[in-house]
Order: structure tokens, then C-alpha cells, then sequence
């Protein structure tokens, strides 16, 4: 039973409000905004702050869901949300196949290279050009969360076998 106290620690030392890992579809994904809208409301957040929030959160989980099909082994998906006093934290991972990285690197870092007018010419331009691709996304959703955010998207891949890494991404959301 000490796993459980460890796990409550982990959580207090790393301000996390919220953590799900498992199976994510629509219905979880709907459970874990209204959770995380209860929480905030509860705490008095500020609205343009929980409207970037969710925003952030939203994209994540749709990313998640996503790509949920690509990877055949046994790996879930993870979602967390921090709260500290100068921000909040929203940090997800998924598996995804290795051939993915080097697109998914090369458009991360496209959108990190580029400054609050950058980010909305590029939101502009995939919008009017409908680079959508097969899996239903044109990646706005990593251009969104930059642009919400204000921030840069962290990210990291770790190799899992098979063909397979688990992607870490990270945005971090002002309170101030």
C-alpha cells in the first residue's frame, strides 16, 4: 500500500490536480474536461485563463484519441494537468509510431521557431490551403496550443520497441 502514498506524493511535489492513464475515447475524454472544469471553477480561476486551459487540455486529448489506433502493442496513453501559482501545466503522452517523429519534430519546431504573428499566419495559411490529412487534422492543434498557450510546446519522444516511441508533450498556460 505504500505505492499509494507515493503516488499521492509524486502528485503534491509535481502540482498535479489531475492524472488519467488508460484507454482514451470520447466519453473519457468529455469526463476528464468536466473534471478539470469543476476543479477550476472551484478554485475561482479567472475565465481567459480556463478558456486557454481548456483549449490546451481539449487539443491534447484530441491528439491522444487521435493517434490511439496507430500503435498495436500494449501501450496506453497518459494525461495530467498541474496547477502552480504562476501557471498551469498540461502534460500528455502517447505511443506513436517512429515513423511519425520526424514529421511531428519538424512541425513542433516550425511552430516553436515562430513568434505570436508567425503562429497566426501559419494558423491562417494551413486553414486556407486545408492541408488536412488523413487522420482528420491539419495540425492546427499543435499551432492552437502555441497560440493559446503563449508559450513554446516542450516535447520529447522515448523509444518503446517495436517500431514504437511514446510522445511527451508539454504546454504551460500563465495565470498572471
Amino acid at each position: 500500500m505504500q505505492y499509494i502514498f507515493d503516488l499521492h506524493k509524486t502528485m503534491l511535489d509535481n502540482d498535479l490536480i489531475l492524472v488519467y492513464e488508460g484507454e482514451f475515447t470520447q466519453e473519457i475524454t468529455k469526463s476528464i474536461l468536466a473534471m478539470a472544469e469543476r476543479n477550476m471553477d472551484s478554485s475561482g480561476e479567472e475565465s481567459t485563463v480556463k478558456r486557454k486551459v481548456f483549449n490546451v487540455m481539449v487539443e491534447c486529448l484530441q491528439n491522444i484519441v487521435k493517434h490511439a489506433d496507430d500503435v498495436t502493442n500494449n501501450h496506453s496513453a497518459v494525461f495530467m494537468v498541474g496547477k502552480q501559482p504562476d501557471k498551469y501545466i498540461i502534460i500528455s503522452g502517447n505511443p506513436i509510431v517512429n515513423d511519425n517523429i520526424e514529421m511531428l519534430q519538424g512541425k513542433i519546431e516550425q511552430i516553436n521557431g515562430l513568434d505570436k504573428d508567425g503562429l497566426k499566419e501559419l494558423y491562417k495559411s494551413i486553414i486556407k490551403n486545408t492541408e488536412i490529412s488523413d487522420k482528420g487534422g491539419a495540425g492546427l492543434g499543435f499551432v492552437d496550443m502555441a497560440r493559446k498557450s503563449g508559450n513554446k510546446l516542450d516535447f520529447n519522444f522515448v523509444d518503446i520497441g517495436d517500431g514504437n516511441s511514446f510522445f511527451c508533450l508539454k504546454a504551460s498556460i500563465g495565470r498572471l
